[in-house]
C-alpha cells in the first residue's frame, strides 16, 4: 500500500509540472464555474419569484431538480473533457489551445449528454438516501454509495474524450480501468483532496483571521485582505481541478496504453497495473 500511495504522489507531482508547463489549461474551470453559475441562476430565479417549491416536493419539482442537475452535471462534464482533451494533447507532446478542448468535447456532445443524465440521476438517488430526515444508516449507506460511484467514474471523463462509445459503456470502461489503477485513482482523488483541503482551511483561517485582526485598525485593509483570500481560494480550487483533470488523464493514457506520458518517465509505474 505504501508503494501505492508513493506512485500516486510521484504522478500529483508530475501532473503538477506538466500543469506549469501549460496554464492555460487552468482556465477550462474557470469558464465551467462561471457557466455552473449562469446555469444556478437560470434556475434559481424563476424557482424563488415562482415559488416552484410551496405544494412541496411533487412530481413538478422533481421533473425542475432533475433538470438542474442535468445542467449543471452537463456543464461540468463538458468542460472537464475540454480539460482533460487539453491535457492528453500536452501528454503527447502538443501545445493545446482552448479551441482545441472544447472542440475535442464538441464532438462527443451526445456521450456527455448521455452521461450527464446518468450522473444527474445517480445523484438524485444519492441525494435522497443522504437526506437529513432519513436514519443514521441510510444517510451512512448514501454516503458510502457516492464515495464508491465518485471513484468507479473517476476514468469516465479521459474514457469520453479518447474513446467513441457511448455512457453506459464509458461507465464499465471506467470501472474496468479502475479496478486496474484502484491504489493510484483512491490515493490519488482522496490525497489531491486532502491537500487543498487542507491547503484552503490554512488560508481561509489566516486570511480572514488577519482581517479580523486589522478590522480593528481600518476597515478598509480588513475589506482588501478578505477579499484578496477569497480570490486565494478561488485560486486554489482553479488549481486543484486543473490537477485533478491532467491526473486523470495521465492516469488513463498508461492504464489504456502502457506508456509513460512526456514528463512522467522514471515513475516505476510499471508495477501499479495489474494486468487482467
Amino acid at each position: 500500500m505504501f508503494d501505492k500511495l508513493s506512485r500516486s504522489w510521484e504522478l500529483v507531482k508530475a501532473s503538477a509540472a506538466v500543469l506549469r508547463s501549460d496554464r492555460e489549461l487552468m482556465l477550462f474551470p474557470v469558464i465551467s464555474a462561471i457557466c455552473v453559475l449562469v446555469v444556478l441562476a437560470t434556475f434559481l430565479i424563476p424557482v424563488v419569484v415562482m415559488d416552484a417549491f410551496a405544494d412541496g416536493f411533487g412530481a413538478g419539482a422533481a421533473v425542475l431538480t432533475f433538470a438542474f442537475y442535468f445542467c449543471q452535471y452537463f456543464v461540468i462534464i463538458f468542460c472537464n473533457c475540454a480539460l482533460v482533451s487539453g491535457a492528453m494533447i500536452r501528454l503527447e507532446g502538443g501545445n493545446p489551445t482552448l479551441a482545441d478542448g472544447f472542440r475535442a468535447a464538441t464532438a462527443r456532445l451526445g456521450s456527455i449528454a448521455g452521461y450527464a443524465a446518468i450522473a444527474a440521476t445517480v445523484g438524485m438517488i444519492l441525494q435522497a438516501l443522504k437526506d437529513r430526515d432519513n436514519n443514521f444508516i441510510v444517510r451512512l449507506i448514501g454516503s458510502a454509495l457516492g464515495a464508491a460511484w465518485t471513484m468507479a467514474t473517476f476514468l469516465v471523463v479521459p474514457v469520453l474524450v479518447a474513446e467513441d462509445i457511448g455512457p453506459v459503456d464509458a461507465v464499465k470502461r471506467s470501472v474496468a480501468l479502475f479496478k486496474r489503477t484502484w491504489g493510484e485513482s483512491a490515493a490519488g482523488m482522496v490525497g489531491i483532496g486532502f491537500a487543498f483541503a487542507a491547503i484552503m482551511v490554512g488560508t481561509g483561517l489566516a486570511g480572514f483571521g488577519l482581517a479580523w485582526l486589522l478590522g480593528l485598525v481600518s476597515s478598509a485593509l480588513a475589506v482588501l485582505v478578505g477579499a484578496l483570500t477569497v480570490l486565494a481560494l478561488l485560486a486554489l480550487a482553479v488549481y486543484q481541478s486543473a490537477l485533478g483533470g491532467v491526473y486523470s488523464a495521465a492516469l488513463y493514457r498508461y492504464a489504456n496504453e502502457g506508456e509513460l506520458p512526456a514528463g512522467f518517465e522514471g515513475l516505476q509505474l510499471e508495477s501499479a497495473l495489474v494486468r487482467r
